[in-house]
């Protein structure tokens, strides 16, 4: 399920980072960040550096030491998928994570699913209080799994 949150409060929360940790305030990492909230989906460094491009200079060095900055602030979310690039997705607006993955082409479809999110989330453990949570299912897509079949 989406949470609405407003840029303006995720400026404040990577704002308050950046002075705990004595980071620059450039515009250029503001840039990268309004960016990535305004992208629906998962992208990568690489995704999000011809994106820039058309609106905003900034180098792919730059977009990569942002996105470490924001792992670390828990503004983004990383996922390294099997031996393909890692890949990213907003944190706030974002409280289950369920992905498929081809296992041929790499792409990733997020799907969400009533019944199944209320059964994670009603789950008790042991000595462990659950917040969020990511699920990954591996497969075929559709466009994979016709091309196999008829090779």
């Amino acid at each position: 399920m989406k949470d609405e949150v407003s840029l303006e409060s995720i400026q404040e929360i990577f704002t308050d980072y950046l002075k705990k940790h004595k980071h620059r305030k450039t515009p250029e990492r503001y840039a990268i960040l309004e960016h990535i909230y305004s992208y629906e989906g998962h992208f990568n460094a690489d995704i999000l550096h011809r994106m820039m491009q058309k609106d905003y200079r900034v180098s792919l060095a730059t977009i990569y030491n942002t996105l470490e900055v924001l792992l670390a602030c828990k503004l983004i979310i990383k996922h390294q998928l099997g031996t393909q690039v890692a890949q990213y997705e907003k944190a706030f607006g974002n409280n289950t994570h369920n992905h498929l993955i081809c296992t041929n082409c790499g792409k990733v479809k997020e799907f969400t699913d009533k019944q199944l999110k209320n059964s994670i989330q009603g789950r008790k453990f042991a000595h462990f209080y659950s917040s969020h949570y990511s699920l990954y299912m591996y497969g075929l897509c559709h466009k994979c799994k016709a091309i196999l079949k008829n090779a």
